[in-house]
């Protein structure tokens, strides 16, 4: 006998459901795959000996205009997330993302290793990923739609530029308060990413979602990061 509309409507949001789980799974599982080629290749450049002369080489240009290449980074990171449409787009975009952030991580990293203490990238590290993992359980925990946040985190990213270019040309200091605002404007963007990730990105634009998520943990890490070295 013919199935009825309604087992036909129970079957298609069952299986709705079912890619958009799978969809959600590819897009964490990309994330940790990014993490993880982050941290190999940080780790390749240290014990290669090359982060001491790219450290060199970008501490000696000003330290605000690193802050100001990071900012930039993540916006076109988001950018290209949103546009790359094949597959082979979406994975070059995430992989030079990761391979830009981890030469622009480096005069950071390389002064937290060697003059701050070792031990302080870890505490970053974990801070971050107790940031990252608790902001994640609200969004799905509560189901609340984050989309409203895309405003203010524009307006949050343009005035962090805008402090940067001050601290540029007429010494500004942006110390640990500026550091915890932009933690929270990481906050921010993690559960705008997220909530937007449930709701209304394509099951095909996983690598590009999780581009777009991992532009957002490597600016809180950066913050925190900054943060803990500032108190040093």
């Amino acid at each position: 006998m013919a199935a009825s509309f309604d087992e036909m409507r129970q079957a298609g949001v069952a299986a709705s459901a079912e890619e958009r789980g799978l969809f959600i799974v590819r897009v964490y599982g990309h994330l940790l795959a990014a993490i993880a080629a982050f941290t190999l290749f940080e780790v390749y450049l240290f014990k290669s000996g090359q982060a001491e002369a790219i450290a060199r080489a970008l501490m000696g240009v000003n330290w605000l205009l690193v802050l100001g290449g990071f900012m930039v980074a993540g916006w076109l990171a988001r950018g290209l997330a949103a546009r790359a449409g094949g597959i082979g787009m979406q994975y070059a975009g995430l992989a030079l993302y990761v391979v830009a952030q981890g030469i622009i991580f480096v005069p950071m990293l390389y002064i937290a290793e060697y003059y701050s203490g070792g031990g302080v990238i870890r505490s970053a590290a974990i801070l971050t990923m107790l940031g990252f993992v608790g902001l994640t359980l609200v969004v799905f925990q509560t189901r609340k739609d984050f989309s409203f946040l895309g405003g203010l985190l524009r307006w949050g990213g343009i005035l962090a530029v805008l402090a940067i270019v001050g601290g540029v040309f007429f010494g500004l200091e942006l110390g640990t308060w500026f550091s915890l605002a932009m933690v929270a404007l990481a906050g921010g963007a993690v559960l705008h990413d997220t909530s937007n990730i449930i709701r209304y990105w394509p099951n095909d634009r996983y690598v590009g979602a999780s581009l777009e998520l991992f532009a957002s943990v490597a600016l809180m890490f950066w913050y925190i990061l900054r943060l803990l070295m500032s108190r040093r």
